[in-house]
């Protein structure tokens, strides 16, 4: 079994920064994709910013040049550092990582974190 563990999440003023950690552990072999999705109150839940094993990254155009993504591969974690929040940012977290376990070759499972709320007041 795989374990997603989250930190970081709290309420800021707008402007305020926030760094979101998410460390996976458990039946590992290797960790494809890392990301995290948000989920706002009454809309649906989206991919913020996602990271490859490789480095490789993507963001959604709302979090362009305010929020990096970021992974230590050694210690299966992504990080999310949050700059300039806005009141729009205002969700539910979740952190998901591409899982291969050991003994399954190239298959991967997604696993997902339990969330971690982001309050931005203006």
């Amino acid at each position: 079994q795989v374990q997603l563990v989250e930190s970081g999440g709290g309420s800021v003023q707008a402007g305020g920064s926030l760094r979101l950690s998410c460390a996976a552990s458990g039946s590992i072999f290797a960790i494809n994709d890392m990301g995290w999705y948000r989920q706002a109150p009454g809309k649906q839940r989206e991919l913020v910013a996602r990271i490859t094993s490789g480095g490789s990254t993507n963001y959604v155009d709302p979090v362009k040049g305010r929020f990096t993504i970021s992974r230590d591969n050694a210690e299966n974690t992504v990080y999310l550092q949050m700059n300039s929040l806005k009141p729009e940012d205002t969700g539910a977290y979740y952190c998901y990582a591409a899982v291969v376990p050991p003994g399954w070759g190239l298959k991967t499972f997604n696993q997902w974190g339990q969330g971690t709320q982001v309050i931005v007041s203006s």
